[in-house]
């Protein structure tokens, strides 16, 4: 308990230490424009269909009260998952963020302040995901580089699923996959269990990106998902290991 009590309060002290120097950078000085020619309008909506496994994405802004059960419940099957993590909600929860990477668990890239990032310029689509990531980097930097590393890949999936070439052509020039969905579970409006679990799993098969919120409804219906997966006869694992030998999608 001693141990936990110290960690959460030295990420506490590392984001706000570190907060103010990552604004001035990523907002103020940022880098100059991305040349055209970087290609712009990629994206992946699947992984690999010869991985014999599905991943269950989480983007968090809120529901903190459900992620951690979420990953328990994940985590009991022996399988792994990739939540989204949203810049605002990671620094009033890092206490949580340092817990879930401490257990595995892979941490991609949403953005700081859920914005629309079709209309946002270039600048402002870098600023969004340079603070995140090292607002992420930050909060975790007491595990280890190697650790963070790990529970920290270049993965970005926009907000709302919004696209633009600016964000495009900023994600290519940062090395980050833009990362949609195969089958998109709506449950941040649809709050009935069962629709969940029925948009979750009909038709599934290797290599679906399922998106998912930290519901009070979705870890209703995730026992049941996880249930559907397996007599599919697959697995659940994180973005990353899904995705691997996949290129990405105009």
């Amino acid at each position: 308990m001693k141990e936990r009590r110290f960690r959460t309060v030295t990420s506490n002290i590392i984001i706000c230490a570190v907060l103010g120097a990552v604004l001035a950078t990523a907002l103020l000085a940022l880098p100059g424009s991305v040349p055209d020619s970087l290609p712009a309008g990629n994206a992946v909506y699947e992984g690999n269909p010869e991985s014999g496994k599905v991943a269950l994405m989480f983007n968090v802004y809120e529901g903190t009260e459900y992620v951690e059960e979420i990953a328990r419940l994940i985590a009991e099957r022996g399988w792994n998952t990739t939540f989204f993590i949203g810049g605002k909600w990671a620094e009033r929860n890092g206490d949580t963020l340092v817990r879930l990477a401490a257990d595995g668990f892979e941490l991609g890239n949403h953005g700081y302040l859920h914005r629309d990032h079709a209309s946002l310029s270039e600048e402002r689509n870098r600023s969004e995901i340079v603070v995140t990531d090292r607002l992420l980097r930050a909060t975790l930097a007491g595990l280890g580089d190697a650790v963070v590393d790990a529970a920290v890949p270049k993965l970005f999936a926009p907000p709302s699923g919004s696209m633009g070439d600016a964000m495009f052509r900023v994600c290519a020039e940062l090395g980050y996959t833009v990362v949609m969905w195969t089958r998109d579970t709506i449950d941040w409006r649809d709050r009935d269990a069962a629709l969940i679990t029925e948009r979750a799993l009909n038709g599934i098969k290797a290599g679906d990106l399922i998106l998912l919120h930290p519901t009070e409804k979705t870890a209703e219906a995730l026992p049941a998902i996880l249930d559907g997966i397996a007599a599919a006869g697959l697995s659940a694992d994180t973005v990353t290991a899904v995705l691997a030998s996949t290129s990405t999608e105009p």
